[in-house]
């Protein structure tokens, strides 16, 4: 099973990852909880070059470093996850690439295709929540003032956070277009709802979908998967 989150920073992933995987081992389900970029010696590195560098990088140098990064992460980790049975929790995965690269950096959205074919070994998400918020109000989270900033700047920022305003505005588009293309998988939610209420909904979805739909999931899933483990979804 692979769970994927997306949404712009400050959309309160990582908080709903947490509350996730917190509500999975309650159950004693086994859980791997996995960011992109990073999730690999190699690429934790490049993470720190795509973030944290002072240095500008070019629209495609950027999609291939990503797309190396993942490569990384599919292969040493999410493959070998998957095929014993666990269940794989991704912060971040493809769908980013689409939005910001594509959307944002404005890369050909065929080329991204097939990129990022090779860096997924083909691999899809079973389901992906999209936690929705305009890039303003996630502005203001970042600094949780009551004005908000004109503008994505400031040494508080890494580098695809000063990307500029517009850049996050472009972001939320490519999300909402996706969103709409891959409806069958993708769910959305308002990232200004309170955080027990989003958890409530995404524990409430997962049960539904996977309880009600397991037979046919595990016939598609079952290769190297024990009982147990076909039965372990919340």
């Amino acid at each position: 099973m692979l769970i994927t989150f997306e949404g712009i920073d400050g959309a309160g992933k990582s908080t709903q990852i947490q509350e996730l995987v917190h509500a999975l081992s309650a159950r004693s389900i086994e859980a791997v909880t996995l960011r992109e970029p990073g999730g690999t010696a190699v690429a934790e590195k490049i993470r720190q070059i795509l973030l944290e560098s002072s240095h500008e990088i070019s629209p495609i140098g950027e999609l291939l470093l990503f797309s190396a990064s993942r490569a990384e992460l599919v292969q040493e980790v999410i493959v070998p996850a998957l095929a014993n049975g666990k269940t794989v929790i991704l912060d971040r995965f493809f769908d980013s690439t689409t939005a910001y690269q594509g959307y944002g950096r404005g890369i050909d959205l065929e080329l991204l295709r097939s990129i990022i074919a090779i860096s997924t070994c083909g691999i899809t998400p079973d389901i992906t929540f999209y936690l929705d918020l305009e890039p303003e109000e996630a502005m203001k989270r970042k600094f949780s003032k009551t004005s908000i900033p004109l503008a994505f700047e400031g040494d508080e920022l890494d580098r695809m956070e000063r990307s500029g305003l517009e850049f996050y505005r472009n972001v939320r588009q490519g999300y909402l277009d996706i969103m709409h293309i891959k409806s069958e998988r993708f769910v959305w939610i308002n990232a200004l709802d309170p955080v027990a209420v989003i958890h409530s909904r995404i524990i409430a979805l997962l049960d539904e979908r996977f309880l009600q739909n397991q037979s046919s999931y595990d016939e598609r899933n079952a290769m190297g998967t024990s009982k147990s483990k076909k039965e372990r979804f919340l």
